[in-house]
């Protein structure tokens, strides 16, 4: 910190021995702005040095005008207004451009001191002599020969400054270190206060610790731009001293703000720990570097206005640019908002198994462009934001239970009685494993395959992760095949028979075929009679169930 003042300082040293004479002659008889102004500065200068004859731009040549003249002219020096007299109007009857009156205003910042032409000359206006000692106050606040007076040898020059201003710098020197410190142990301790709590995580102190710095810089920056107007140096150094304070302020306070959201950023991100939504996490970030790019752009906009840049020009041709860039980056813009789509619907979180478009996995990133899928290949796929925002959303983690099918083949020699049994023990298995939901299942004969008798076993698993549901699915398939073990059933797979038959057109003699009509007729209602009792038995089950 004090090695950046002492290059600060030996840099204005430098710079303060330019010359601050007025080289190029004028006239001096104030019928225009220029020579008014002119002839306020030329009495002024060492070499011709007559405060009543400056005074005259306020009228008559007196004591009290010239005060004012000098004390004008220290305001000017002061704060650095470097006046061209070679840019001001050298017109007798100048008209301002707004009031259409003859006014001239020398410095766009005091709006209160103007020239207006009185009687066929260019003077300072009643106006301005009320003003000046308001800003001659403000600007000088402990006096401008306070300090002068107060060494014996201050007049005494050296390098170009006078041996009070040096002792002037020290004193600065001094008063900037001791509160450099203060400041930033002030701010350390306020802030840990804000936040409340006693015992501060350590990044949270480092992070606090690097925003107290920048904070503490500007506020010095406040400090020195109060005091060093009471240095009076020369108009030429106190123009690029001037100029250095309008970059260094917006800088310092681009970085204290760029440094806040990080603090703010781990504030986030300990609250979002403990939300049960996991996209929070994923908030975070993105609210710290959209929030950043913001204060970058907010320091360069407070950097260009106090350089005095027309910022309306500036926005018409970058609203130009900006629109030929619109264009040329529809798909980020389409991606952004997709983003935000995203956080505002929220249709899944960190963590979670979604099947995308041509993807299935577990949500590991969301960004601004894209969001970033973990597959159950382990491989990292990236999907756009705005074909997210527009897909059919598969959110798998959102499951509570998930769903197990398969088909058990039998063989057709298998009994119907033995298949109602088994179907039976295998409902008692879903029944008694502790995973499965009790009160939606089916296990029932479902088909009749080219080489086998099909049951079809429907169930689901209370969802508890991938893993659980293939360990569920492994019990409930060991203990179906321990139960048809026990049944003697024997499981079916693909087979072809191949029938021999004697001559074409007679029956097989391998099978006895009903040859009457009556004997048909028996067998069909002694089956419907037996199929009616079941009915009604099963009803009756039903009922009681």
């Amino acid at each position: 910190m004090i090695i950046n003042i002492r290059i600060f300082f030996l840099i204005f040293l430098c710079i303060s021995g330019f010359s601050n004479a007025i080289s190029q002659e004028f006239p001096l008889d104030q019928k225009t702005p220029q020579s008014t102004i002119y002839k306020h500065l030329y009495y002024l200068q060492d070499d011709h040095y007559n405060p009543k004859k400056s005074g005259e731009v306020f009228g008559k040549a007196n004591a009290e005008n010239a005060e004012k003249a000098i004390q004008l002219k220290q305001i000017f020096d002061a704060h650095g207004h470097f006046i061209d007299l070679s840019e001001l109007p050298a017109d007798t009857a100048y008209n301002d451009t707004i009031t259409k009156k003859n006014k001239f205003t020398p410095i766009a910042e005091y709006e209160r001191i103007f020239l207006v032409r009185k009687n066929g000359k260019w003077r300072y206006s009643e106006q301005s002599s009320l003003a000046i000692q308001g800003i001659y106050s403000s600007t000088f606040p402990f006096g401008a020969t306070k300090l002068m007076t107060m060494i014996p040898f201050g007049n005494e020059n050296f390098l170009g400054l006078k041996a009070w201003q040096y002792v002037g710098i020290l004193i600065l020197l001094l008063i900037v270190f001791t509160l450099h410190k203060i400041f930033t142990f002030l701010i350390d301790r306020i802030v840990q206060r804000l936040i409340q709590s006693a015992t501060v995580p350590t990044k949270f102190r480092v992070a606090i610790h690097k925003m107290s710095i920048p904070i503490s810089y500007l506020a010095l920056v406040q400090v020195i731009n109060w005091l060093f107007p009471t240095l009076m140096l020369p108009v030429n150094t106190s123009h690029y001293i001037s100029i250095a304070f309008k970059i260094i302020e917006p800088v310092f306070l681009t970085v204290a703000l760029y440094r806040l959201v990080e603090v703010f950023g781990l504030i986030l991100a300990k609250r979002a720990e403990k939300t049960e939504t996991a996209l929070d996490d994923q908030l975070v970030p993105l609210f710290r570097k959209s929030a950043k790019v913001f204060v970058i752009i907010f320091g360069i906009i407070i950097l260009l206005n106090n350089l005095n840049f027309n910022l309306t020009a500036l926005i018409a041709g970058a609203s130009i640019g900006g629109l030929a860039f619109a264009l040329a980056a529809q798909d980020t813009i389409k991606n952004l908002f997709g983003s935000l789509m995203i956080f505002v619907d929220k249709p899944f979180q960190i963590g979670d198994l979604v099947a995308l478009e041509g993807a299935i996995g577990t949500i590991e990133e969301v960004g601004f462009r894209s969001t970033r899928v973990r597959t159950l290949s382990n491989s990292l796929v990236s999907v756009p934001n705005g074909k997210v925002a527009d897909m059919v959303i598969d959110n798998l983690g959102m499951r509570v239970y998930r769903r197990f099918q398969t088909s058990i083949s039998l063989t057709y020699d298998t009994p119907v009685e033995l298949i109602e049994t088994y179907c039976k023990g295998l409902r008692q298995i879903i029944l008694m494993h502790p995973k499965t939901r009790k009160d939606s299942f089916e296990v029932y004969l479902n088909d009749m395959a080219p080489s086998s008798l099909n049951i079809l076993l429907n169930v689901f698993f209370i969802d508890e992760g991938w893993s659980s549901e293939l360990k569920g699915r492994h019990e409930i398939i060991s203990e179906a095949i321990r139960f048809a073990e026990l049944l003697k059933i024997r499981f079916a797979f693909p087979t072809q028979t191949l029938h021999l038959e004697t001559t074409p057109g007679r029956m097989n003699p391998d099978f006895d075929y009903p040859q009457d009509s009556e004997t048909k007729e028996e067998l069909m209602d002694k089956y419907f009679i037996s199929l009616n009792k079941r009915m009604v038995e099963g009803t009756q089950v039903n009922e009681e169930l």
